[in-house]
């Protein structure tokens, strides 16, 4: 059976490129949130394998949605992604309990390295 997996990010592009990646690879995306709090809500209604979680975000960030999912699920497996420069966020972000980080623009062999290795694949 296909890993589901929900895509958070803002930018729809960003969306759609992450989203290639993993059909092209043979998961599955169960949902898109454009915001954290749009993420909380996807994750109590589909119960991901894994998110992709995009730290800078209007709204709710990133970090701060981390931080409420684990609340609800201690086991939640969430890589974040952040552009060039972002090394503190990333560092709140793991410390928070991310499980690895990508950084944009996407490489599609390091989305897919991160996943699996989150997913123990």
């Amino acid at each position: 059976m296909a890993n589901r997996i929900l895509i958070v990010d803002d930018a729809a592009f960003m969306r759609m490129m992450i989203r290639d990646i993993l059909t092209k690879n043979g998961f599955e995306v169960v949902g898109e949130a454009q915001d954290g709090s749009q993420a909380i809500e996807k994750f109590k209604e589909l119960h991901p394998d894994l998110i992709t979680m995009d730290i800078t975000m209007p709204e709710m960030d990133g970090i701060a949605a981390l931080k409420e999912i684990k609340k609800m699920d201690a086991n939640a497996k969430v890589i974040m992604c952040s552009a060039m420069g972002q090394q503190a966020m990333v560092i709140d972000a793991i410390q928070a309990g991310a499980k690895d980080f990508i950084v944009k623009p996407f490489q599609s062999d390091r989305v897919i390295e991160a996943i699996n290795k989150t997913l123990g694949l």
